[in-house]
């Protein structure tokens, strides 16, 4: 549905830098809710090329890689109302929770690790906590994943609290795996040296094996937080 869906922008999302529109995908006579963040609505920023939608996408395809399921489906659309952008499944969920109020609620705990381990993978820089939803269907999802990928370290989250934690075996097992064989949908949607720069992050996890600590000097939060 949502790579060949027809597209009908339904209004803006609030709160958003970049232009980002709530949808609804029609295909085959069902209809799906979806977030649609067009390549025109993007504003010029000094570190990142443009074509964050393409980031977005690519977030996904890491995510599904490692087998976590943390970003909701996500594709390229090359037609769409306002022209190239991103489609992804609108989640469902309680909005009175992010990551601060989730990280007090332990059967959260894992999956906010799994996060934790994917932004140093996507050098996340603008995990704010509103960016960790708890869905209707109880699994707590990342979206909001534009700036990610810069080969430069960047890496800006709140999500600091299991710094010097070791990281499980199992999870580390997969980074693994992508580490040795990254998505390859990868290479058309971000440089080569991006590319390359996330398999030397997957590398550095698997020798440090914790959960890093804030870099000294180092913008290492989002702003703002929620």
């Amino acid at each position: 549905m949502l790579a060949r869906g027809e597209v009908e922008v339904r209004g803006r999302m609030p709160y958003s830098s970049n232009a980002t529109f709530f949808a609804t995908v029609r295909h085959d006579g069902a209809e799906l809710p979806a977030v649609y963040k067009p390549q025109r609505g993007e504003r010029e920023l000094w570190d990142f090329p443009d074509g964050l939608f393409g980031r977005e996408v690519a977030a996904y395809h890491v995510s599904e890689a490692l087998g976590w399921g943390l970003v909701p489906e996500t594709v390229l659309r090359e037609e769409a109302p306002l022209g190239r952008g991103s489609l992804q499944r609108f989640v469902p969920a309680d909005f009175s929770q992010h990551y601060f109020t989730l990280l007090e609620q332990e059967e959260h705990g894992d999956a906010l690790r799994r996060i934790a381990v994917f932004d140093v993978l996507a050098n996340n820089a603008d995990r704010k906590s509103g960016h960790c939803l708890l869905g209707e269907d109880g699994r707590v999802w990342a979206i909001d994943n534009g700036l990610c990928f810069h080969e430069e370290l960047k890496l800006r989250t709140v999500v600091w609290d299991f710094a010097g934690e070791r990281i499980d075996d199992a999870l580390l097992a997969d980074v693994e795996r992508v580490a040795a064989a990254p998505p390859a949908a990868l290479r058309g949607l971000l440089h080569a040296t991006e590319v390359d720069a996330l398999v030397a992050r997957a590398e550095w996890l698997l020798t440090a094996r914790t959960f890093p600590s804030p870099p000294p000097g180092h913008r290492a939060y989002p702003w703002p937080l929620v």
